[in-house]
C-alpha cells in the first residue's frame, strides 16, 4: 500500500534529505515505497550480482535504488536500473537508463505499478521489467502491457537475464 508520508515537500528539500527507505516523489508527496521482504531482496540481490558479473563487457552501469527524475516534480526509485557507461555518472538521474526492474512485494497493487510503468515510459524508458518473487513471474511492462516473459533482453545488445537463473536463488 502506498502512503504520503508527508502531505507536501520541496523538491529542493526531498533531494537534499536521505530517507531510509528511500521513497518516491510525486507532485510534491513523499510515498513509501513497499520493500524489506526477504524475497524481495533475495531477487534484487541476484539480479544486481548478474547484472554486475557482465557490467564492464556490456559496457553498463549498474544501478540498485535509482532516483530518476520523471518530471521537474516527479522522482521515482527504481529498484535496479540499467544505463549505458556513457552517460555521466552525475548525470544519471536524468538520463533514462536503457532498462528499470521492479520487484514487486506482497502489498504492491497493479494500480500503483501502472502509474509507476506510465511514468518510466513517459521518461523513455524503453526496457520496463517487473519481477514477482511470490508466484516466480517476470513481465515485459515496456509497451504498457503486462507481457509474461521468462528472460529479460535488450534487442541488439548482449545484455540479457534468463529469470530461471534469478529465483533458483530463492530455492
Amino acid at each position: 500500500m502506498v502512503t504520503a508520508i508527508h502531505p507536501t515537500v520541496s523538491v529542493d528539500e526531498y533531494m537534499k534529505t536521505t530517507y531510509r527507505p528511500d521513497c518516491d516523489y510525486v507532485d510534491g508527496v513523499l510515498e513509501e515505497r513497499n520493500l524489506g521482504e526477504p524475497e524481495h531482496a533475495v531477487v534484487q540481490g541476484a539480479l544486481i550480482e548478474w547484472f554486475r558479473a557482465h557490467a564492464k563487457a556490456w559496457e553498463i552501469w549498474v544501478l540498485p535504488e535509482i532516483r530518476l527524475q520523471i518530471t521537474p516534480a516527479r522522482f521515482r526509485v527504481a529498484d535496479v536500473g540499467l544505463s549505458p557507461r556513457s552517460h555521466p555518472i552525475n548525470q544519471l538521474k536524468q538520463q533514462p537508463p536503457l532498462a528499470v526492474i521492479e520487484i514487486v512485494s506482497p502489498e504492491d497493487r497493479i494500480s500503483r505499478y501502472a502509474e509507476r510503468i506510465d511514468d518510466y515510459r513517459s521518461m523513455g524508458i524503453r526496457h520496463i521489467w517487473v519481477v514477482n518473487p511470490q508466484t516466480r513471474r517476470g513481465y515485459d511492462c515496456s509497451t504498457g502491457s503486462w507481457i509474461e516473459a521468462k528472460s529479460f533482453a535488450i534487442e541488439n545488445s548482449p545484455i540479457r537475464v534468463d529469470l530461471s537463473t534469478v529465483f533458483a536463488e530463492l530455492s
